[in-house]
Protein backbone atom coordinates (compact mmCIF):
# COMPACT_ATOMS: atom_id res chain seq x y z
CA UNK A 1 0.00 0.00 0.00
CA UNK A 2 1.10 3.55 -0.65
CA UNK A 3 2.33 5.73 2.16
CA UNK A 4 -0.28 7.49 4.28
CA UNK A 5 -0.97 11.15 3.76
CA UNK A 6 -2.10 13.82 6.15
CA UNK A 7 -1.84 14.08 9.91
CA UNK A 8 -4.36 11.38 10.82
CA UNK A 9 -3.32 8.60 13.18
CA UNK A 10 -3.20 5.17 11.57
CA UNK A 11 -4.27 1.62 12.32
CA UNK A 12 -2.19 -1.23 10.94
CA UNK A 13 -4.10 -4.36 9.98
CA UNK A 14 -2.24 -7.51 10.96
CA UNK A 15 -0.41 -5.90 13.88
CA UNK A 16 -3.06 -4.67 16.29
CA UNK A 17 -6.43 -5.63 17.69
CA UNK A 18 -9.33 -3.66 16.26
CA UNK A 19 -11.80 -2.40 18.87
CA UNK A 20 -15.12 -0.65 18.34
CA UNK A 21 -13.69 2.80 19.05
CA UNK A 22 -11.00 2.46 16.37
CA UNK A 23 -13.56 0.87 14.04
CA UNK A 24 -15.78 3.93 14.46
CA UNK A 25 -12.78 6.18 13.74
CA UNK A 26 -11.95 4.19 10.60
CA UNK A 27 -15.57 4.43 9.49
CA UNK A 28 -15.53 8.22 9.90
CA UNK A 29 -12.01 8.56 8.41
CA UNK A 30 -10.51 9.91 11.62
CA UNK A 31 -7.96 7.08 11.42
CA UNK A 32 -5.99 6.07 8.32
CA UNK A 33 -5.90 2.33 7.48
CA UNK A 34 -2.60 0.60 6.73
CA UNK A 35 -1.70 -2.99 5.93
CA UNK A 36 1.19 -4.58 7.77
CA UNK A 37 4.46 -5.06 5.90
CA UNK A 38 5.79 -7.36 8.63
CA UNK A 39 7.21 -10.46 6.87
CA UNK A 40 5.79 -12.76 9.54
CA UNK A 41 2.27 -11.40 9.01
CA UNK A 42 2.54 -11.69 5.24
CA UNK A 43 3.95 -15.21 5.50
CA UNK A 44 0.90 -16.39 7.45
CA UNK A 45 -1.42 -15.04 4.74
CA UNK A 46 0.63 -16.60 1.94
CA UNK A 47 0.83 -19.94 3.74
CA UNK A 48 -2.95 -19.95 4.17
CA UNK A 49 -3.46 -19.59 0.42
CA UNK A 50 -0.83 -22.28 -0.19
CA UNK A 51 -2.74 -24.72 2.01
CA UNK A 52 -5.73 -24.47 -0.36
CA UNK A 53 -3.53 -24.89 -3.43
CA UNK A 54 -1.77 -27.90 -1.96
CA UNK A 55 -5.04 -29.59 -0.99
CA UNK A 56 -6.40 -29.15 -4.49
CA UNK A 57 -3.23 -30.60 -6.00
CA UNK A 58 -3.62 -33.63 -3.77
CA UNK A 59 -7.28 -34.12 -4.72
CA UNK A 60 -8.46 -32.94 -1.32
CA UNK A 61 -12.16 -32.35 -0.68
CA UNK A 62 -12.96 -28.89 0.62
CA UNK A 63 -16.46 -27.55 1.24
CA UNK A 64 -17.31 -24.72 -1.12
CA UNK A 65 -14.19 -25.38 -3.18
CA UNK A 66 -14.74 -28.86 -4.58
CA UNK A 67 -18.40 -29.05 -3.51
CA UNK A 68 -21.52 -26.99 -3.98
CA UNK A 69 -22.59 -24.54 -1.31
CA UNK A 70 -24.81 -25.10 1.70
CA UNK A 71 -27.25 -27.96 1.26
CA UNK A 72 -25.54 -28.57 -2.10
CA UNK A 73 -22.45 -29.80 -0.23
CA UNK A 74 -23.34 -33.31 -1.51
CA UNK A 75 -22.78 -32.11 -5.08
CA UNK A 76 -19.21 -32.63 -6.25
CA UNK A 77 -17.77 -29.93 -8.51
CA UNK A 78 -15.72 -31.30 -11.45
CA UNK A 79 -12.08 -30.17 -11.27
CA UNK A 80 -12.38 -28.24 -14.51
CA UNK A 81 -15.19 -26.08 -12.99
CA UNK A 82 -13.62 -25.39 -9.58
CA UNK A 83 -12.11 -22.12 -10.79
CA UNK A 84 -15.51 -20.79 -11.89
CA UNK A 85 -17.34 -21.59 -8.65
CA UNK A 86 -16.32 -18.47 -6.61
CA UNK A 87 -17.67 -16.04 -9.17
CA UNK A 88 -20.94 -17.96 -9.29
CA UNK A 89 -21.25 -17.61 -5.49
CA UNK A 90 -20.84 -13.85 -5.70
CA UNK A 91 -23.30 -13.61 -8.59
CA UNK A 92 -26.23 -15.69 -7.36
CA UNK A 93 -26.12 -13.87 -4.02
CA UNK A 94 -26.55 -10.55 -5.81
CA UNK A 95 -30.15 -10.22 -4.65
CA UNK A 96 -29.83 -7.69 -1.81
CA UNK A 97 -32.58 -5.16 -1.22
CA UNK A 98 -33.30 -2.20 1.03
CA UNK A 99 -31.25 0.90 1.61
CA UNK A 100 -27.56 0.84 0.78
CA UNK A 101 -25.10 0.95 3.63
CA UNK A 102 -23.76 4.42 4.29
CA UNK A 103 -20.11 5.18 3.49
CA UNK A 104 -19.33 4.94 7.19
CA UNK A 105 -21.04 1.56 7.53
CA UNK A 106 -19.32 0.29 4.38
CA UNK A 107 -15.85 1.34 5.55
CA UNK A 108 -16.50 -0.41 8.85
CA UNK A 109 -17.57 -3.56 7.01
CA UNK A 110 -14.43 -3.56 4.86
CA UNK A 111 -12.31 -3.07 7.97
CA UNK A 112 -13.92 -5.94 9.88
CA UNK A 113 -13.55 -8.35 6.97
CA UNK A 114 -9.94 -7.32 6.47
CA UNK A 115 -9.16 -8.09 10.12
CA UNK A 116 -10.45 -11.64 9.66
CA UNK A 117 -8.58 -12.33 6.43
CA UNK A 118 -5.17 -11.13 7.62
CA UNK A 119 -5.29 -13.67 10.47
CA UNK A 120 -4.38 -16.43 8.01
CA UNK A 121 -7.17 -18.92 8.68
CA UNK A 122 -9.21 -18.18 5.55
CA UNK A 123 -7.16 -19.43 2.61
CA UNK A 124 -7.08 -16.18 0.63
CA UNK A 125 -4.27 -14.77 -1.48
CA UNK A 126 -2.14 -11.74 -0.78
CA UNK A 127 -3.57 -10.19 -3.94
CA UNK A 128 -7.05 -10.23 -2.44
CA UNK A 129 -5.90 -8.86 0.92
CA UNK A 130 -3.98 -6.03 -0.72
CA UNK A 131 -6.84 -5.05 -3.01
CA UNK A 132 -9.31 -5.07 -0.11
CA UNK A 133 -6.93 -2.94 1.94
CA UNK A 134 -6.52 -0.51 -0.97
CA UNK A 135 -10.29 -0.24 -1.37
CA UNK A 136 -10.50 0.88 2.24
CA UNK A 137 -7.52 3.20 1.98
CA UNK A 138 -8.64 4.82 -1.28
CA UNK A 139 -12.31 4.92 -0.30
CA UNK A 140 -13.56 2.66 -3.09
CA UNK A 141 -16.79 1.61 -1.41
CA UNK A 142 -18.97 -1.24 -2.70
CA UNK A 143 -22.67 -0.37 -2.91
CA UNK A 144 -24.00 -2.87 -0.37
CA UNK A 145 -27.76 -3.38 0.11
CA UNK A 146 -28.61 -3.69 3.79
CA UNK A 147 -31.31 -6.39 3.57
CA UNK A 148 -31.04 -10.08 2.76
CA UNK A 149 -28.93 -11.61 5.54
CA UNK A 150 -30.26 -13.96 8.22
CA UNK A 151 -26.93 -13.82 10.04
CA UNK A 152 -25.80 -17.40 9.29
CA UNK A 153 -24.15 -18.55 7.06
CA UNK A 154 -22.85 -15.13 7.86
CA UNK A 155 -23.75 -12.07 5.84
CA UNK A 156 -23.70 -13.91 2.54
CA UNK A 157 -25.78 -11.63 0.36
CA UNK A 158 -24.50 -8.22 1.51
CA UNK A 159 -20.89 -9.43 1.52
CA UNK A 160 -21.30 -10.76 -2.03
CA UNK A 161 -21.19 -7.14 -3.13
CA UNK A 162 -17.64 -6.90 -1.80
CA UNK A 163 -16.62 -10.17 -3.47
CA UNK A 164 -18.16 -9.02 -6.75
CA UNK A 165 -16.47 -5.65 -6.48
CA UNK A 166 -13.07 -7.29 -5.97
CA UNK A 167 -13.75 -9.20 -9.21
CA UNK A 168 -14.58 -5.94 -10.98
CA UNK A 169 -18.28 -6.71 -11.40
CA UNK A 170 -20.18 -4.57 -8.88
CA UNK A 171 -20.92 -0.88 -8.46
CA UNK A 172 -18.86 1.18 -6.03
CA UNK A 173 -18.97 4.72 -4.71
CA UNK A 174 -15.70 6.41 -5.64
CA UNK A 175 -14.94 10.14 -5.52
CA UNK A 176 -18.62 10.96 -5.23
CA UNK A 177 -19.72 8.88 -8.23
CA UNK A 178 -21.27 5.44 -8.70
CA UNK A 179 -19.25 3.37 -11.16
CA UNK A 180 -18.16 -0.20 -11.84
CA UNK A 181 -15.40 -1.30 -9.50
CA UNK A 182 -13.04 -2.11 -12.37
CA UNK A 183 -13.37 1.51 -13.54
CA UNK A 184 -12.56 2.84 -10.07
CA UNK A 185 -9.61 0.45 -9.81
CA UNK A 186 -8.24 1.61 -13.16
CA UNK A 187 -8.48 5.23 -12.06
CA UNK A 188 -6.40 4.40 -8.99
CA UNK A 189 -3.87 2.25 -10.85
CA UNK A 190 -5.29 -1.00 -9.46
CA UNK A 191 -6.52 -4.19 -11.12
CA UNK A 192 -9.51 -6.39 -10.26
CA UNK A 193 -8.68 -9.94 -9.25
CA UNK A 194 -9.78 -13.38 -10.37
CA UNK A 195 -11.35 -14.92 -7.28
CA UNK A 196 -9.43 -18.04 -6.30
CA UNK A 197 -11.21 -21.26 -5.19
CA UNK A 198 -11.86 -20.35 -1.51
CA UNK A 199 -11.91 -16.57 -1.86
CA UNK A 200 -15.55 -15.67 -2.51
CA UNK A 201 -16.53 -17.91 0.38
CA UNK A 202 -13.88 -16.33 2.62
CA UNK A 203 -15.23 -12.86 1.87
CA UNK A 204 -18.89 -13.75 2.20
CA UNK A 205 -19.22 -16.45 4.84
CA UNK A 206 -18.75 -14.35 7.96
CA UNK A 207 -20.14 -11.75 10.34
CA UNK A 208 -18.54 -8.60 8.96
CA UNK A 209 -21.67 -6.59 8.16
CA UNK A 210 -23.49 -7.27 11.41
CA UNK A 211 -20.30 -6.72 13.44
CA UNK A 212 -19.55 -3.44 11.66
CA UNK A 213 -23.07 -2.11 12.14
CA UNK A 214 -23.19 -3.24 15.76
CA UNK A 215 -19.79 -1.66 16.40
CA UNK A 216 -20.99 1.70 15.09
CA UNK A 217 -24.22 1.33 17.08
CA UNK A 218 -22.27 0.60 20.26
CA UNK A 219 -20.14 3.73 19.94
CA UNK A 220 -23.25 5.81 19.21
CA UNK A 221 -24.89 4.30 22.29
CA UNK A 222 -22.04 5.54 24.47
CA UNK A 223 -22.66 9.08 23.23
CA UNK A 224 -26.40 8.81 23.81
CA UNK A 225 -25.78 7.48 27.32
CA UNK A 226 -23.59 10.48 28.07
CA UNK A 227 -26.20 12.82 26.61
CA UNK A 228 -28.97 11.29 28.73
CA UNK A 229 -26.80 11.74 31.81
CA UNK A 230 -26.07 15.41 31.13
CA UNK A 231 -29.71 16.04 30.20
CA UNK A 232 -30.80 14.64 33.55
CA UNK A 233 -28.63 17.26 35.22
CA UNK A 234 -30.10 19.97 32.99
CA UNK A 235 -33.64 18.78 33.70
CA UNK A 236 -33.04 18.73 37.45
CA UNK A 237 -31.74 22.28 37.29
CA UNK A 238 -34.64 23.40 35.13
CA UNK A 239 -37.33 22.12 37.48
CA UNK A 240 -35.43 23.41 40.54
CA UNK A 241 -35.17 19.79 41.58
CA UNK A 242 -33.82 17.95 44.59
CA UNK A 243 -30.10 17.42 44.04
CA UNK A 244 -29.90 15.05 47.00
CA UNK A 245 -31.48 12.30 44.91
CA UNK A 246 -27.93 11.66 43.67
CA UNK A 247 -26.19 11.52 47.07
CA UNK A 248 -23.21 9.17 47.06
CA UNK A 249 -24.44 7.40 50.18
CA UNK A 250 -27.62 6.36 48.39
CA UNK A 251 -25.68 4.71 45.60
CA UNK A 252 -23.15 3.11 47.89
CA UNK A 253 -26.15 1.32 49.39
CA UNK A 254 -26.96 -0.23 45.99
CA UNK A 255 -23.51 -0.40 44.42
CA UNK A 256 -23.95 -1.24 40.75
CA UNK A 257 -20.78 0.29 39.35
CA UNK A 258 -22.31 1.83 36.23
CA UNK A 259 -25.25 3.21 38.14
CA UNK A 260 -22.85 4.73 40.67
CA UNK A 261 -20.86 6.36 37.87
CA UNK A 262 -23.97 7.92 36.32
CA UNK A 263 -25.07 9.25 39.71
CA UNK A 264 -21.59 10.63 40.34
CA UNK A 265 -21.58 12.51 37.04
CA UNK A 266 -24.98 14.04 37.74
CA UNK A 267 -23.97 14.84 41.32
CA UNK A 268 -20.86 16.66 40.10
CA UNK A 269 -22.91 18.59 37.54
CA UNK A 270 -25.34 19.65 40.26
CA UNK A 271 -22.82 20.42 43.03
CA UNK A 272 -23.05 24.22 42.52
CA UNK A 273 -26.86 24.00 42.71
CA UNK A 274 -26.81 21.95 45.89
CA UNK A 275 -24.72 24.58 47.64
CA UNK A 276 -27.07 27.41 46.72
CA UNK A 277 -30.60 26.02 46.54
CA UNK A 278 -33.36 24.33 48.51
CA UNK A 279 -35.48 21.89 46.47
CA UNK A 280 -39.09 22.69 45.61
CA UNK A 281 -40.19 19.07 46.19
CA UNK A 282 -38.94 16.45 48.61
CA UNK A 283 -39.08 13.83 45.85
CA UNK A 284 -38.95 14.55 42.13
CA UNK A 285 -40.68 12.37 39.60
CA UNK A 286 -39.09 9.09 38.62
CA UNK A 287 -37.72 10.31 35.28
CA UNK A 288 -35.38 12.60 37.23
CA UNK A 289 -34.95 10.80 40.53
CA UNK A 290 -34.42 7.34 39.02
CA UNK A 291 -32.38 8.40 35.98
CA UNK A 292 -29.15 6.76 37.26
CA UNK A 293 -31.10 3.52 37.66
CA UNK A 294 -32.23 3.70 34.02
CA UNK A 295 -29.01 4.93 32.40
CA UNK A 296 -26.92 2.79 34.75
CA UNK A 297 -28.25 -0.45 33.29
CA UNK A 298 -26.62 0.31 29.94
CA UNK A 299 -23.53 1.73 31.66
CA UNK A 300 -23.12 -1.52 33.59
CA UNK A 301 -23.74 -3.68 30.51
CA UNK A 302 -21.40 -1.75 28.23
CA UNK A 303 -18.05 -3.39 29.19
CA UNK A 304 -19.46 -6.85 28.54
CA UNK A 305 -21.11 -5.83 25.26
CA UNK A 306 -17.91 -4.17 24.10
CA UNK A 307 -15.79 -7.19 25.04
CA UNK A 308 -18.07 -9.62 23.18
CA UNK A 309 -18.12 -7.48 20.06
CA UNK A 310 -14.37 -6.88 20.07
CA UNK A 311 -13.82 -10.64 20.30
CA UNK A 312 -16.09 -11.20 17.30
CA UNK A 313 -14.42 -8.47 15.24
CA UNK A 314 -10.96 -9.94 15.82
CA UNK A 315 -11.97 -13.53 15.11
CA UNK A 316 -11.79 -15.90 12.17
CA UNK A 317 -15.47 -16.30 11.48
CA UNK A 318 -15.78 -17.88 8.04
CA UNK A 319 -16.05 -21.54 7.04
CA UNK A 320 -14.14 -23.69 6.44
CA UNK A 321 -11.02 -22.57 8.26
CA UNK A 322 -7.48 -23.78 7.65
CA UNK A 323 -5.14 -24.43 10.53
CA UNK A 324 -2.25 -22.04 9.79
CA UNK A 325 0.33 -24.54 11.05
CA UNK A 326 -0.91 -27.84 9.61
CA UNK A 327 -3.25 -26.77 6.83
CA UNK A 328 -5.97 -29.06 8.20
CA UNK A 329 -9.44 -28.14 6.96
CA UNK A 330 -11.79 -27.34 9.83
CA UNK A 331 -15.49 -27.31 8.97
CA UNK A 332 -17.61 -25.49 11.52
CA UNK A 333 -20.10 -22.71 12.13
CA UNK A 334 -18.12 -19.60 13.08
CA UNK A 335 -20.22 -17.60 10.60
CA UNK A 336 -23.05 -17.73 13.16
CA UNK A 337 -23.76 -14.25 14.52
CA UNK A 338 -25.42 -15.10 17.83
CA UNK A 339 -23.04 -13.05 19.94
CA UNK A 340 -23.43 -10.01 17.70
CA UNK A 341 -27.20 -10.40 17.79
CA UNK A 342 -27.15 -10.48 21.59
CA UNK A 343 -25.13 -7.25 21.66
CA UNK A 344 -27.43 -5.51 19.20
CA UNK A 345 -30.65 -6.74 20.84
CA UNK A 346 -29.36 -5.57 24.23
CA UNK A 347 -28.28 -2.19 22.89
CA UNK A 348 -31.57 -1.43 21.20
CA UNK A 349 -33.56 -2.29 24.34
CA UNK A 350 -31.44 -0.21 26.67
CA UNK A 351 -31.10 2.73 24.27
CA UNK A 352 -34.88 2.78 23.78
CA UNK A 353 -35.11 3.06 27.56
CA UNK A 354 -32.96 6.19 27.31
CA UNK A 355 -35.42 7.60 24.76
CA UNK A 356 -38.32 6.84 27.08
CA UNK A 357 -36.51 8.49 29.98
CA UNK A 358 -35.70 11.64 28.02
CA UNK A 359 -39.24 11.79 26.62
CA UNK A 360 -40.64 11.86 30.16
CA UNK A 361 -38.14 14.49 31.27
CA UNK A 362 -39.08 16.74 28.35
CA UNK A 363 -42.79 16.23 29.07
CA UNK A 364 -42.10 17.51 32.59
CA UNK A 365 -40.35 20.62 31.29
CA UNK A 366 -43.12 21.73 28.92
CA UNK A 367 -46.05 21.11 31.28
CA UNK A 368 -46.81 23.95 33.72
CA UNK A 369 -48.35 21.46 36.15
CA UNK A 370 -44.99 19.82 36.74
CA UNK A 371 -42.24 22.26 35.73
CA UNK A 372 -42.30 24.36 38.90
CA UNK A 373 -42.90 27.70 37.21
CA UNK A 374 -41.46 27.43 33.69
CA UNK A 375 -43.53 29.05 30.89
CA UNK A 376 -45.97 26.83 29.04
CA UNK A 377 -44.13 24.76 26.40
CA UNK A 378 -40.94 26.68 27.25
CA UNK A 379 -42.00 29.57 25.03
CA UNK A 380 -39.69 32.55 25.21
CA UNK A 381 -42.43 34.96 24.10
CA UNK A 382 -43.81 37.38 26.68
CA UNK A 383 -46.48 40.05 26.97
CA UNK A 384 -48.94 40.50 24.14
CA UNK A 385 -46.95 38.09 21.93
CA UNK A 386 -47.32 35.18 24.34
CA UNK A 387 -50.80 33.95 23.29
CA UNK A 388 -49.82 33.12 19.71
CA UNK A 389 -46.51 31.42 20.48
CA UNK A 390 -46.32 27.73 21.38
CA UNK A 391 -42.61 27.05 21.87
CA UNK A 392 -41.80 23.34 22.08
CA UNK A 393 -45.39 22.04 21.98
CA UNK A 394 -45.07 20.21 18.64
CA UNK A 395 -41.50 19.15 19.36
CA UNK A 396 -42.76 17.31 22.44
CA UNK A 397 -45.35 15.53 20.29
CA UNK A 398 -42.59 14.53 17.87
CA UNK A 399 -40.47 13.25 20.74
CA UNK A 400 -43.34 11.07 21.87
CA UNK A 401 -43.67 9.63 18.34
CA UNK A 402 -39.93 8.95 18.02
CA UNK A 403 -39.85 7.29 21.42
CA UNK A 404 -42.79 5.05 20.58
CA UNK A 405 -41.12 3.96 17.35
CA UNK A 406 -37.85 3.24 19.15
CA UNK A 407 -39.63 1.15 21.77
CA UNK A 408 -41.51 -0.75 19.05
CA UNK A 409 -38.21 -1.91 17.55
CA UNK A 410 -36.94 -3.57 20.74
CA UNK A 411 -38.39 -7.03 20.08
CA UNK A 412 -35.37 -9.41 20.13
CA UNK A 413 -34.44 -10.34 16.58
CA UNK A 414 -32.73 -13.57 17.63
CA UNK A 415 -36.01 -15.30 18.47
CA UNK A 416 -37.21 -14.89 14.87
CA UNK A 417 -34.81 -17.48 13.46
CA UNK A 418 -36.05 -18.91 10.15
CA UNK A 419 -35.15 -22.22 8.51
CA UNK A 420 -33.64 -21.43 5.12
CA UNK A 421 -31.69 -22.96 2.25
CA UNK A 422 -33.37 -26.39 2.09
CA UNK A 423 -33.28 -26.69 5.91
CA UNK A 424 -29.47 -26.64 5.93
CA UNK A 425 -29.46 -23.22 7.58
CA UNK A 426 -32.22 -24.35 9.96
CA UNK A 427 -31.17 -22.18 12.92
CA UNK A 428 -29.87 -18.71 12.13
CA UNK A 429 -28.85 -15.71 14.22
CA UNK A 430 -30.70 -12.73 12.71
CA UNK A 431 -27.74 -10.67 13.88
CA UNK A 432 -27.73 -8.32 10.90
CA UNK A 433 -31.39 -7.44 11.36
CA UNK A 434 -30.73 -6.77 15.05
CA UNK A 435 -27.79 -4.53 14.19
CA UNK A 436 -29.86 -2.54 11.71
CA UNK A 437 -32.58 -2.21 14.34
CA UNK A 438 -30.01 -0.95 16.84
CA UNK A 439 -28.86 1.76 14.44
CA UNK A 440 -32.45 2.85 13.83
CA UNK A 441 -33.21 2.93 17.56
CA UNK A 442 -30.08 5.05 18.03
CA UNK A 443 -31.23 7.46 15.32
CA UNK A 444 -34.66 7.85 16.91
CA UNK A 445 -33.17 8.22 20.38
CA UNK A 446 -30.72 10.82 19.10
CA UNK A 447 -33.69 12.77 17.75
CA UNK A 448 -35.23 12.64 21.20
CA UNK A 449 -31.93 13.71 22.78
CA UNK A 450 -31.54 16.58 20.29
CA UNK A 451 -35.01 17.91 21.06
CA UNK A 452 -34.44 17.51 24.79
CA UNK A 453 -31.04 19.20 24.57
CA UNK A 454 -32.60 22.21 22.86
CA UNK A 455 -35.53 22.31 25.26
CA UNK A 456 -33.43 21.90 28.40
CA UNK A 457 -31.08 24.63 27.20
CA UNK A 458 -34.10 26.88 26.65
CA UNK A 459 -35.40 26.01 30.12
CA UNK A 460 -32.13 26.87 31.84
CA UNK A 461 -31.91 30.18 30.00
CA UNK A 462 -35.51 30.98 31.00
CA UNK A 463 -34.56 30.33 34.62
CA UNK A 464 -31.50 32.56 34.26
CA UNK A 465 -33.66 35.33 32.76
CA UNK A 466 -36.22 35.05 35.58
CA UNK A 467 -33.58 34.98 38.28
CA UNK A 468 -34.67 31.56 39.57
CA UNK A 469 -31.17 30.37 38.72
CA UNK A 470 -27.84 32.14 38.58
CA UNK A 471 -24.80 31.13 36.58
CA UNK A 472 -23.15 30.24 39.87
CA UNK A 473 -25.97 27.77 40.61
CA UNK A 474 -25.93 26.26 37.11
CA UNK A 475 -22.20 25.68 37.29
CA UNK A 476 -19.45 25.56 34.67
CA UNK A 477 -20.13 22.07 33.28
CA UNK A 478 -23.77 22.66 32.43
CA UNK A 479 -23.08 26.21 31.24
CA UNK A 480 -20.47 24.81 28.84
CA UNK A 481 -23.12 22.42 27.48
CA UNK A 482 -25.56 25.30 27.06
CA UNK A 483 -22.95 27.19 25.05
CA UNK A 484 -22.37 24.18 22.78
CA UNK A 485 -26.07 23.90 22.06
CA UNK A 486 -26.44 27.62 21.49
CA UNK A 487 -23.74 27.45 18.83
CA UNK A 488 -26.15 25.26 16.86
CA UNK A 489 -29.64 26.30 17.95
CA UNK A 490 -31.16 29.69 18.83
CA UNK A 491 -33.24 30.65 21.83
CA UNK A 492 -36.87 30.29 20.69
CA UNK A 493 -38.86 33.46 21.22
CA UNK A 494 -41.13 33.59 18.18
CA UNK A 495 -42.39 30.27 16.78
CA UNK A 496 -40.25 28.93 13.94
CA UNK A 497 -39.64 25.62 12.14
CA UNK A 498 -37.04 23.57 14.02
CA UNK A 499 -36.63 20.57 11.72
CA UNK A 500 -33.38 21.68 10.09
CA UNK A 501 -31.84 22.49 13.46
CA UNK A 502 -33.06 19.21 14.96
CA UNK A 503 -31.49 17.23 12.11
CA UNK A 504 -28.18 19.01 12.61
CA UNK A 505 -28.13 18.53 16.38
CA UNK A 506 -29.18 14.87 15.98
CA UNK A 507 -26.35 14.14 13.55
CA UNK A 508 -23.80 15.86 15.75
CA UNK A 509 -24.93 13.95 18.84
CA UNK A 510 -24.54 10.63 17.00
CA UNK A 511 -21.07 11.44 15.69
CA UNK A 512 -19.83 13.12 18.86
CA UNK A 513 -19.37 16.52 17.21
CA UNK A 514 -21.78 17.84 19.84
CA UNK A 515 -19.80 16.40 22.69
CA UNK A 516 -20.94 15.65 26.23
CA UNK A 517 -17.93 15.49 28.51
CA UNK A 518 -17.55 14.72 32.20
Amino acid sequence: MAADTGDFPSFTFGEAQLDTAILDDLASQRVQPRLSTNPDVLAVINNSAKHVTDLLKNDGKIYGVTTGYGDSVVRAVPPELVAELPLHLSRFHGCGMGRFLTPEETRATLAVRLVTLVRGWSGVSMDLVELLANMLRLDILPCIPSEGSVGASGDLTPLSYIAGALAGERDVLHKGEIKLSREAFAQEGLQEIILQPKEALAIMNGTAVMSALAGIALEQSKRLMAAATRLTSMCSLSILGNTRHFDARLFNAKPHQGQMLVAQRIREDLAPMQENHEAVRMQDRYSTRCAPHVIGVLQDAMPMLESVLNTEINSSNDNPLFDPETGDVLHGGHFYGGHVCMVADTLKTQVANLADLMDRQLATLVDTRYSNGLPSNLSGATGERAPINHGFKAVQIGVSAWTAEACKLTMPASVFSRSTECHNQDKVSMGTIAARDALRVNELTAQVAAAHMMAATQAIELRLKSGDLTELMVGPRVLAQVEKVRALAPFITEDQPMDVILRDVTAKLLTGELSVSF
